[in-house]
């Protein structure tokens, strides 16, 4: 048993993105409660964990199983003291999660959004287009059902087109769709190399050669819709402003511009005041901010992170302080 622990651990490699801005954003000090809501690698938990003690509280919470384990493993071993509460479950549930913990409120959220780094590198997965593998990208197996191969296999073309291009933002969705109804009809598309030619031979040539590979935006579109990924994350960052403590944290590094603008949208809404007409002699709604917004422009990874961790170059971090 202990030869496999050690083989999963070093399975999860985990660099964690824009460590130091998130450090110094949520600010953390000894006896206060964090909240890391993708706990994934544990990579952003174990550095935050120094500036909650003595007497602070770390909650990590991650739908993958084997993550999960294998992250509360690494911090019970480097943090022995530490009050740790693991949690099984996505954020979406968030409300649903704390109560478990029975804390009264959170003094810091952190959300590392997307697919996590052990996801990507572990092909049986199916989250890469660079590897053969079955067509799964559920984040959660053991209680997810629907599969990406099911997404491409069964919808109609008019459905696959909207979700290449809503969660994937590809110019050729509509190409792309075609071409795999066409596929399936003669066998079912069932691995990521078989969809990731199928993607390639469907973009013309003058387009794949700009933007990396042509696979790119249409596994991001079955990861999100397979996950239901903007949906959570809408439901989780409202549940985390209702928690947060006055003072309190939330850190979001999002990876595409669909995140980014739902992190952005909600941060606009908690911090909004007013919003009678202009012409109301008083104020009849009620409505006042809640957040006061610390980045008014995404924060980025710098050109050495980003050389030293690839995955980085397309990280927004975006913060704000509950009032």
């Amino acid at each position: 048993m202990k030869n496999k622990v050690s083989t999963v651990t070093d399975e999860y490699r985990h660099i964690p993105v824009l460590l130091a801005e998130c450090r110094e954003a949520l600010a953390l000090k000894p006896g206060e409660v964090f909240c890391d809501c993708t706990l994934g690698g544990a990579g952003h938990a174990l550095v935050m964990a120094q500036d909650l003690k003595p007497n602070g509280t770390l909650i990590g919470i991650d739908q993958d199983e084997q993550a999960l384990d294998t992250a509360s493993e690494r911090i019970r071993d480097t943090h022995p003291d530490l009050d740790f509460i693991p949690l099984r479950g996505n954020f979406a549930s968030l409300d649903d999660l704390l109560v478990d913990a029975a804390v009264p409120g959170i003094d810091g959220f952190l959300f590392d959004l997307g697919v996590s780094s052990f996801q990507l590198d572990v092909p049986q997965r199916g989250f890469s287009y660079a590897r053969e593998a079955p067509l799964d990208m559920r984040m959660d197996p053991g209680k997810q059902s629907t599969t990406a191969a099911e997404v491409i296999n069964t919808l109609n073309e008019a459905d696959l087109t909207w979700i290449i291009r809503t969660y994937g933002e590809e110019r050729w969705a509509s190409r792309i769709a075609r071409f795999i109804v066409i596929a399936r009809e003669r066998q079912p598309l069932t691995t990521t190399t078989q969809l990731s030619e199928l993607i390639k031979s469907a973009i013309p040539a003058s387009a794949r050669r700009e933007g990396g590979n042509p696979a790119k935006r249409t596994f991001q579109a079955l990861r999100v819709a397979v996950n239901s990924e903007l949906d959570a994350l809408k439901s989780g960052l409202e549940a985390a402003l209702r928690w947060l403590n006055p003072a309190g944290r939330i850190a979001v590094i999002s990876y595409h511009s669909l995140e980014d603008r739902l992190v952005k949208a909600a941060f606009v809404k908690g911090a909004q005041g007013c919003v009678c007409p202009p012409e109301a002699p008083v104020c009849v709604c009620g409505q006042k901010p809640i957040l006061s917004i610390v980045t008014k422009k995404p924060l980025l990874a710098s050109e050495a992170e980003q050389k030293n961790n690839p995955r980085s170059s397309s990280a927004k971090l975006r913060v704000a302080i509950k009032r």
